[in-house]
């Protein structure tokens, strides 16, 4: 019955069999602003030129008439349902259009079943699927044989990576096309043709007009429903200022998933900041985190991290105020807690970087699994036994503190080992005196090795 529901739905939605007048629906009944001004051809849609446009991927597709089976990857309100209405009617192709969310296995096999029986007629299908993600592994390998036989075009539809989502068979078979989140001059365009069927101009100020665009956050959709609500709430007279546009409108909350792939972008975006040493940048993605729901203690997780990563010994004391802020934020809870969290995205962005620390460790653990299990040298082993006194562990062991300037020199890599030069400071902050003692402590050490010391 969903999977029926559903098809009923986009049956209306596509243009396709009228089916109002046969379930005593009127015609005239109330119509969303954005459905009435879903495009009717290509050239309509607004803000994916890079795929439309004559140089575009589909643009290419529909100019040598050979269409291939494609995801549509993009956030939503961007025209990925429209346009593969729209390819079915470029095309010639029968339309049939399900939702990963409403349908089944049972569903997949009637949708299949119909496009054989098609194509025996010399007519293709377009089979767009909404959702396509949510189908299981196995649901989606289902789709390989109708795809590859060419029964059906798959035009696919997806918020997620499809990278992460789809199986890599599916995705070797379909071209992956992704679209733009809208512009403001996309979304300008949008609400002219707004204004055009509504027959006046949006009841809003300039700088009103600026934030309804800004609150739709690139969803065409989710824009044509402000301005919809906008024409409903201001008189003709009226001009909405951006304040009272605040208080009669309710924005909603950012895109963000935070067990998705928003998530794991964002705090790319704010790791590379910090890395990148723009403290204000950093402020941005740490605030845009916050604002989508973001666990703050996940925040402060990857702050100790990037402590390390990217900064250690060029500034010993981001470590030490990434681990405090963390433990306040944990004592204070919201909205206090978020003050030292924001303290240390700065400190770490404004201090100097070196990820030797981070680059040594990488490099020791590939030479440790280089060398398997070689002994330390007997020089540097305890002997708390009489044995072990016997076979030299131990011997001419030179304790440093009572060496000149605190330093023997003596190896302490596994004999038969060249030595190797793991940690290399860059020199950066902290890490220039640290430089400039390794720097003499190498050579005490190459000339006792000359001396064989």
């Amino acid at each position: 019955m969903p999977s029926f529901v559903y098809r009923f739905g986009v049956i209306k939605a596509f243009g396709m069999t009228d089916l109002f007048a046969a379930s005593g629906l009127s015609e005239s009944a109330p119509q969303p602003l954005a459905d009435k001004l879903r495009p009717q051809v290509l050239a309509d849609v607004v803000g994916q030129d890079h795929l439309l446009g004559a140089d575009g991927a589909l643009g290419r597709m529909l100019a040598t008439g050979n269409l291939s089976s494609i995801i549509l990857w993009g956030p939503p309100g961007v025209g990925k349902t429209t346009i593969a209405r729209l390819l079915a009617q470029e095309t010639d192709l029968h339309l049939e259009a399900i939702s990963a969310i409403f349908s089944g296995v049972k569903d997949l096999r009637a949708v299949f079943e119909a496009a054989q029986r098609r194509r025996d007629m010399g007519q293709g299908t377009l089979l767009f699927v909404d959702e396509i993600h949510r189908f299981n592994r196995a649901q989606q390998d289902g789709f390989l044989p109708y795809v590859e036989a060419g029964t059906i075009t798959l035009v696919g539809a997806t918020t997620e990576n499809p990278s992460f989502e789809l199986n890599g068979a599916l995705l070797s078979r379909c071209a992956v096309l992704v679209l733009n989140r809208l512009e403001a001059e996309a979304s300008e365009t949008l609400l002219a043709r707004a204004e055009t069927e509504i027959g006046r101009d949006l009841p809003l100020q300039a700088r009103a007009r600026s934030a309804l665009i800004d609150m739709a956050d690139g969803d065409g959709r989710y824009l044509l429903n402000l301005a919809e609500q906008a024409f409903t709430l201001a008189g003709t007279e009226t001009k909405l200022s951006v304040e009272q546009l605040a208080q009669a409108l309710q924005k909603r909350a950012p895109a963000y998933d935070k067990d998705r792939e928003e998530h794991y972008n964002l705090i790319s975006a704010l790791h590379k900041s910090v890395r990148g040493s723009d403290p204000d940048a950093a402020l941005y993605w740490f605030a845009r985190m916050l604002e989508g729901g973001e666990d703050p203690l996940f925040i402060a997780r990857r702050l100790v991290v990037m402590a390390s990563e990217d900064i250690s010994l060029a500034d010993p004391t981001a470590m030490m105020v990434a681990g405090e802020a963390a433990r306040a934020f944990e004592r204070l809870g919201e909205p206090e807690g978020l003050i030292p969290l924001a303290h240390a995205v700065v400190h770490l962005a404004t201090a100097p970087k070196s990820n030797a620390s981070y680059i040594g460790m990488k490099r020791a653990r590939a030479a440790a699994r280089e060398t398997g299990s070689l002994m330390p040298p007997k020089h540097i082993l305890n002997a708390p036994t009489k044995m072990m006194k016997e076979q030299g562990y131990g011997d001419g062991y030179a304790y440093d503190h009572d060496q000149e300037g605190s330093f023997s020199g003596q190896n302490y890599f596994p004999d038969g080992m060249e030595r190797v030069d793991f940690y290399q400071p860059k020199g950066h902050g902290r890490e220039g005196p640290i430089a400039e003692r390794l720097a003499k402590w190498r050579a005490v050490r190459k000339q006792k090795s000359e001396q064989g010391e």
